[in-house]
C-alpha cells in the first residue's frame, strides 16, 4: 500500500505501471475558512489544499482564520476505484489494519516538528516570582565587565542584583571564571542572562537552580528593573544597541537594503522560501545552485524521468527531493501576483495580508540533513558548510550521464617545500571553492580605523555609547595576493630528513572551474571557541581573472621530495597525547567541522595540520566524520583509528542482534560487523555506511546487487562513471560575478543569509519569502560570491 499526497494521477498510474502495486491510500485536506457572519460570528468556507508533498503554499494556516477536515480514500488501480475509510464492513481487517497504521504514522512534517519541540527550552519556576532589589543598579548599553575581573566577554547579568559576572571557564581554560556561578553559590540569586543576546525577541536565560538554559516569560520586566530596555536592543557581541549605529552604516540594514520600496518580483525563478527557522542559510544556496543552468537541466528537466524512476518512498530520494525543489522554485507556480481584486480590498480595509507566495522546503530539509549532527538541528549554520555537504550529495546521487556538480570542481595543485633541504613535493587535490583570506594589514582607511577604536575603548571605559562604526575597506587585489603567497607549514614532517622541519606551501590552480565561488574567510575564532566575523568591505569586481594562477608543475632544477609516508602513531594511553589545536585551528578555518578536525589530528599523532588534512579526505564520508572524538579506554584502539590502520578491535564486537538484523537483509556477516563497529553500533547508521562503502570483491553478488538496486534512488538511469577519477572541466580564467550570499550577525552560529542574484540584466534579491528586484546590491560586504566563466 502507497501514501498518495497529492501527486497528479499520471504520476500515480506511472508508479502502478511501474510496480505493480495497486492499492493506494489518497489523503486530501480540506481547508475551511472563516469568514464574517451577519450576526457577527464566523460562517465556514471550505476550500482544498493541495498536498504536494512540502511544496506547499506559505501562507501560516495555523491561526483561529482556519479549521481542517482531512479525507481518506483507498483508490485500486487500474480502474481508479475508490472507497471512503474508514470502512470496516467492506474491507478485510489486514487491510484496515494498514490503513490505520498509515494514517497514525508520522509524516516528514510532523516528524521534524516533534524533533524542534524536543529542543524546545521550558520557562523557568522562578521566572514568575522572581525577587528583584531596589538597588538602583543601571546597566549601561555597552563597556560590560567583570565585576570580579577583568574579563569583557561572556558575562551574565544576575537578574536579581544587576551583578554583571564572568560565565564558566572552557576545558582549555578559556572563556570565563565562573564568577557567576560562585555569585549564585554565595546568594542563591538563580537567574542571569547572556549580555549581547538582548533582542526585541527575547535573550539567553540560564537558570542556575535548575542547571539549564531556560525561558523567562517576563524577561522585558525584568531588565526594564535595570534600565534595559528590550525593545530597543539588537544582538551583538560588545553590547552595541541598532539604534547606537546609523541606518546606512548597520550591516542588517545595507545587506537587506532595508529603508528602500523594493519592487516585488514574480514569476519563474523569482519564487521564495520559508524560513523553517534559521533555515535561511540552506535557502539562500538553494536559491544560486537553482539558477545554474546545469542544475536547472539536470532535476528540473529530468522530472519526469526522475519521478518516473523513483523508488518507493520518494521521501528519501534525493533526486526526487532535489526536483521536486527545483520544480517549485523554476515554475513559477508558486510566485504570483496579487489580483486587482485583492489589492483594492486591502486598501479600502487599510489592512495588509502576506500574499500565499513561496515554498516551504520541510521535507527537502529533513531528507537533506538526515544524520547529520548539525544540519539536522534547527540552529543556524554556516552556507559554506552546506554548499560543501549539498555538492557531497550530489556527487553520491548522480542523475544521467551529466553530473551537476562537475561545474564547480577545480584541481589545486600545492606545492610544498623543505626549507631546510630545499626539495619540494607536488601534490593535487580536488576542491570546490576558492577561500580568500581577509588581508587586514592592507586596509585603505587604517587612520580612521585607529581614530574608531581609540573612541570605542574610550565609550567603553566611561560607558558611553559606542561611536558611529567604521568598517574596513580592504582592496580585492590584496586579498587575491594573501591566497597566492607562501604560507608556513606547522610541523612539517620532511622526507628528505625524516623528521619535522620548516615547510612552506603553495597553492595554485590546476584547473579552472565552469563556475567559480569564491569564499571571502571572514570568519575566525574568540576565546569562547565560537566563530566571529570580520566587518571588512571589499572591492569584489564584476570581471575576475585569475589566469596568472595557473599552476605551472614541477620546474627544471627541482627535486623532489621523497615518496616516503610518515609514521602514524597511536599511543596506548590516550590521554598521553595533547591535540595540537593550532593544527584544529588551521584546519577548521578551511571549513571543516571542528570536531573532525579533532579527530584528524588525533589520530594522525600531532604531525601536523598537512597530514591531518589526508586524514580528513579520506574520512570525510563516514557517517560519524562530524561528531565528537571518542578516545578509547587504556589499552583499547579507538574505532576511527583502527580504520584508519585497518585494524579491528577483538574486544569492541557489536550485539549480536544487531548483526543478526542485517544478514537477514542480504549482506554478508563482515561487512555487518564492520559497518556496527564504524557507527558504533547505530543500526541506521549503519546500514547507510554499508551503502557507501560496498566491497568490491562482494559488490557482484547477487544478494547485494539486489540490495543496491531496490535502494539506489535511481538505479535504472545512472551513469558508469568509471574509475578515472572525477571529471574536470578546464577552461580559461576569466570571470563574472553572478550571484552572491551575504551574511548578517557576529558568527556563522546567529545572524541571517541573504541572496542576491543578477537575473534578466538586473539585481534580485532573495530574502527567504521576499523576492524583490535590488536597488543597491551591496557587493562589498557579501560572504560567498558565484562567477561564472566568461566564453573565449
Amino acid at each position: 500500500m502507497n501514501t498518495f499526497l497529492g501527486f497528479g494521477r499520471e504520476h500515480i498510474e506511472r508508479h502502478y505501471r511501474k510496480t505493480g502495486q495497486c492499492v493506494y491510500l489518497h489523503l486530501k485536506r480540506h481547508v475551511i475558512e472563516k469568514v464574517p457572519g451577519a450576526s457577527g460570528g464566523a460562517l465556514p468556507k471550505r476550500r482544498n489544499a493541495k498536498l504536494f508533498l512540502d511544496l506547499e503554499i506559505s501562507s501560516d494556516l495555523n491561526n483561529d482564520d482556519f479549521e481542517y477536515e482531512d479525507e481518506a480514500k483507498l483508490v485500486i488501480f487500474p480502474d481508479h476505484y475508490e472507497i471512503s475509510l474508514p470502512n470496516i464492513e467492506e474491507l478485510p481487517a489486514l487491510v484496515t489494519i494498514a490503513c490505520d497504521a498509515l494514517l497514525s504514522a508520522k509524516s516528514p512534517y510532523r516528524k521534524q516538528e516533534s524533533d524542534s519541540w524536543e529542543e524546545e527550552l521550558q520557562a523557568s519556576k522562578h521566572a514568575k516570582t522572581l525577587v528583584q532589589l531596589d538597588n538602583g543598579v543601571r546597566i549601561p548599553p555597552s563597556g560590560w565587565k567583570c565585576s570580579k575581573c577583568d574579563l569583557r566577554e561572556n558575562l551574565w547579568l544576575n537578574l536579581t542584583d544587576g551583578s554583571v559576572l564572568c560565565g564558566k571557564w572552557f576545558f582549555d581554560g578559556s572563556g570565563g571564571n565562573g564568577h557567576a556561578m560562585e555569585h549564585y553559590k554565595e546568594t542563591g540569586y538563580p537567574l542571569a542572562v547572556k549580555l549581547g543576546t538582548i533582542t526585541p525577541d527575547g535573550a539567553d536565560v540560564y537558570s542556575f537552580d535548575e542547571e539549564e538554559p531556560v525561558l523567562d516569560p517576563h524577561i522585558a520586566k525584568h531588565l526594564a528593573h535595570f534600565g534595559i530596555d528590550m525593545l530597543q536592543m539588537q544582538v551583538t557581541e560588545n553590547g552595541l544597541r541598532d539604534n547606537d549605529i546609523k541606518p546606512r552604516v548597520s550591516e542588517w540594514e545595507v545587506i537587506q537594503e532595508a529603508g528602500v520600496k523594493l519592487k516585488p518580483m514574480y514569476g519563474p525563478g523569482y519564487t521564495g522560501m520559508k524560513n523553517l527557522g534559521n533555515s535561511c542559510y540552506l535557502n539562500a544556496v538553494m536559491q544560486a545552485i537553482f539558477s545554474i543552468p546545469e542544475f536547472q537541466r539536470a532535476y528540473v528537466g529530468n522530472l519526469p524521468r526522475i519521478f518516473d524512476y523513483s523508488p518507493l518512498d520518494p521521501t528519501q530520494d534525493f533526486n526526487t527531493q532535489m526536483a521536486k525543489l527545483g520544480h517549485g522554485l523554476l515554475s513559477g507556480q508558486y510566485s504570483k501576483p496579487p489580483l486587482k481584486s485583492e489589492l483594492i480590498e486591502q486598501v479600502m480595509k487599510e489592512e495588509h495580508k502576506p500574499q500565499h507566495n513561496g515554498i516551504s522546503p520541510r521535507m527537502f530539509k529533513a531528507f537533506i540533513s538526515k544524520g547529520h549532527p548539525e544540519f539536522s538541528s534547527n540552529r543556524q549554520q554556516d552556507a559554506q558548510e552546506f554548499f560543501l555537504h549539498l555538492i557531497n550529495l550530489v556527487e553520491r546521487n548522480p542523475v544521467g550521464s551529466e553530473n551537476p556538480s562537475d561545474v564547480f570542481r577545480f584541481l589545486v595543485e600545492e606545492r610544498t617545500q623543505c626549507c631546510q633541504s630545499r626539495k619540494v613535493r607536488y601534490t593535487e587535490r580536488v576542491d570546490y571553492i576558492m577561500q580568500l583570506p581577509v588581508a587586514m594589514e592592507a586596509a585603505t582607511n587604517k587612520e580612521e580605523l585607529i581614530a574608531y577604536e581609540l573612541k570605542r575603548r574610550e565609550a567603553e571605559a566611561a560607558r558611553r555609547p559606542l561611536p558611529e562604526l567604521v568598517r574596513a575597506k580592504i582592496p580585492f587585489r590584496a586579498c587575491l595576493q594573501a591566497f597566492s603567497e607562501p604560507s608556513n607549514v606547522e610541523d612539517f614532517w620532511s622526507s628528505a630528513l625524516q623528521a619535522k622541519s620548516a615547510g612552506v606551501k603553495t597553492s595554485r590552480f590546476a584547473s579552472f572551474p565552469e563556475y567559480l565561488v569564491v569564499q571571502i574567510k571572514k570568519f575566525t575564532f574568540g576565546l569562547d571557541w565560537i566563530p566571529k566575523k570580520l566587518d571588512v568591505s571589499i572591492d569584489m569586481p564584476d570581471f575576475l581573472d585569475i589566469s596568472h594562477l595557473r599552476a605551472r608543475g614541477l620546474q627544471p632544477g627541482e627535486e623532489e621530495l621523497p615518496d616516503i609516508a610518515p609514521p602514524i602513531v597511536i599511543p596506548d594511553d590516550p590521554k598521553a597525547l595533547d591535540i595540537d589545536e593550532s593544527s584544529v585551528m588551521q584546519l577548521a578555518e578551511m571549513g571543516f567541522p571542528l570536531e573532525a578536525c579533532r579527530k584528524a589530528v588525533y589520530y594522525t599523532g600531532n604531525l601536523g595540520a598537512e597530514v591531518a588534512f589526508n586524514w580528513i579526505i579520506a574520512h570525510m564520508e563516514e557517517p560519524d566524520f562530524a561528531e565528537p572524538l571518542v578516545t578509547p579506554a587504556f589499552g583499547e584502539v579507538a574505532s576511527s583509528g583502527a580504520a584508519a590502520l585497518g585494524a579491528v578491535g577483538l574486544d569492541n564486537q557489536p550485539p549480536e542482534e544487531m548483526v543478526a538484523i542485517i544478514i537477514s537483509m542480504g549482506f554478508q556477516r563482515n561487512l555487518a560487523i564492520q559497518a556496527l563497529k564504524a557507527t558504533n553500533n547505530n543500526l541506521e547508521r549503519a546500514l547507510d555506511w554499508i551503502f557507501s562503502h560496498p566491497d568490491p570483491e562482494e559488490e557482484s553478488d547477487l544478494a547485494l546487487d539486489t540490495m543496491d538496486m531496490e535502494n539506489n534512488a535511481n538505479a535504472n538511469i545512472l551513469a558508469d562513471t568509471g574509475s578515472e577519477g572525477p571529471r574536470i572541466k578546464d577552461g580559461p580564467g576569466r570571470y563574472e560575478l553572478f550571484g552572491f550570499i551575504s551574511h548578517m550577525g557576529t558568527s556563522t552560529m546567529s545572524g541571517h543569509y541573504v541572496c542576491h542574484l543578477r537575473k534578466e540584466g538586473r539585481w534580485v534579491i532573495y530574502n527567504d519569502l521576499r523576492v524583490c528586484a535590488s536597488e543597491r546590491p551591496p557587493k562589498d560586504l557579501g560572504y560567498i560570491y558565484f562567477y561564472h566563466r566568461i566564453p573565449s
